[in-house]
């Protein structure tokens, strides 16, 4: 019997990254036994329905290192008797010189109570290349074991190349969802094959059959505006800035609401901005909603509008899920030309597309979808044409698991029997 493959991850559960319970699901639906460790304890008030039918125990590290101290030193004093702990030593010092911030202190030292308290596994795999992806490496050196990463958006723009560099040359395999982030990794990685384009696509059975029916609304009926919905957190990369400057340039007499789905840090900022732009009582709030509610406002919505941007540390996102999601429940979308986009959204053909921190060329194209409902239509049909024939999540998960499958080490691999009789990491 095969032993377990490690995920690491930031945190778990968590409602923005339902994408990666949806991939971790359906490996174990394929048979691979999965152990699921978080670097952090969850934060979010809600999950995915989704986070009940995951099975895979889930193990927390110490997020902070102060905080659990001496469960850090018997890491360190079981660690240490690894065969490959010196040469992970060497390699956390060499990164430390070159970030030395807490951060890199506290990766190292996650590293060791994950490689101390494991139990026997074929493998590590990481999603995302930065954190994550350091303490999977670290441990899994430590532990004479393969490791592999995904990597999505801000861990591939905003890792220094020097560390890319390094993990692409040390990682069994990578995966990353966007054709932006593939020919980026690629350049940076030892040989082509390191790295493959494998996008997260929608498990289309967590969606409705049918696309709901829409009203003909073109922004004429004050009683019966056009609804715009945005779905993402309150980040700077997101631009919801620039969307509320967009919508506060639209024609006065312009039938219009925005109905904003998500949380985060610029919420307060965002809510004055609305305000001071005078359409405060067209733009509503809703929060952090369950899938469940989300796919409610899809089925409102006449139009979806995303303005994502690169933010000044270089933070972008890689192929938004709420864009392939609209598009699938039949929602026509504005959005920005920024790093993946392009790769699901082409320009008059299946969504509206102008260039990100340009709210004058936003504005007019939420104007031209909302007065045409003919156009909405339209790009809907054929954005739901684009989704169900080149996002399939089905391909892209089995060929995750064939990749980890053949780079699966077995149990036996040196270095894990001194582990085997360690306490196992506490939940």
């Amino acid at each position: 019997m095969r032993s377990p493959v490690a995920v690491v991850v930031k945190g778990y559960p968590r409602l923005s990254e339902t994408f990666i319970a949806q991939e971790l699901l359906a490996l174990e639906r394929r048979g691979i036994d999965l152990v699921i460790v978080s670097l952090r304890h969850p934060t979010d008030r809600l999950d995915h329905p989704i986070h009940a039918e995951i099975r895979s125990p889930v193990h927390y590290l110490p997020e902070y290192l102060h905080e659990a101290p001496g469960r850090v030193l018997r890491a360190w004093k079981t660690a240490r008797r690894l065969p490959g702990y010196p040469r992970a030593r060497s390699m956390w010092l060499a990164d430390l010189a070159r970030d030395r911030t807490r951060n890199r202190v506290r990766r190292f030292g996650q590293a060791l109570v994950l490689a101390a308290e494991l139990g026997p596994v074929e493998s590590i795999h990481a999603h995302f290349l930065h954190t994550p992806a350091s303490v999977a490496r670290y441990a899994s050196v430590m532990l004479g074991i393969g490791w592999s990463f995904s990597a999505h958006a801000k861990d591939v723009w905003t890792t220094p190349e020097w560390e890319k560099r390094e993990k692409l040359a040390d990682a069994r395999f990578g995966v990353t969802c966007t054709r932006t982030n593939l020919e980026h990794l690629t350049g940076l990685a030892p040989s082509p094959d390191v790295v493959e384009l494998v996008y997260h696509g929608l498990d289309l059975r967590r969606f409705p059959s049918r696309v709901a029916e829409r009203v003909a609304r073109d922004g004429s009926d004050p009683a019966d505006p056009v609804r715009i919905l945005s779905v993402g957190r309150l980040v700077d990369k997101k631009g919801y800035d620039d969307l509320l400057d967009a919508l506060a340039m639209l024609p006065p007499g312009l039938a219009w609401t925005l109905e904003v789905v998500g949380g985060g840090p610029l919420d307060t900022k965002l809510r004055e901005q609305a305000e001071t732009l005078g359409i405060a009582d067209r733009v509503h709030w809703r929060g952090s909603l369950s899938h469940d509610r989300v796919v409610e406002h899809f089925a409102d919505a006449d139009l979806f509008a995303l303005a994502s941007r690169i933010s000044a540390d270089g933070d972008r996102d890689g192929l938004p899920n709420v864009l392939m999601e609209a598009q699938l429940l039949g929602v026509a979308c504005v959005a920005t030309r920024v790093s993946a986009i392009p790769e699901l959204i082409e320009h008059g053909v299946n969504g509206l597309l102008v260039p990100p921190r340009a709210s004058v060329a936003l504005a007019a194209a939420l104007e031209r979808a909302i007065i045409d409902p003919a156009l909405r239509a339209r790009l809907a049909v054929t954005g739901l044409r684009t989704v169900m024939a080149r996002f399939s999540f089905e391909e892209g998960i089995e060929r995750l698991a064939e990749k980890l499958e053949a780079i699966s080490e077995p149990a036996s691999t040196p270095g894990l029997a001194d582990v085997h009789d360690a306490p196992r990491l506490a939940s």
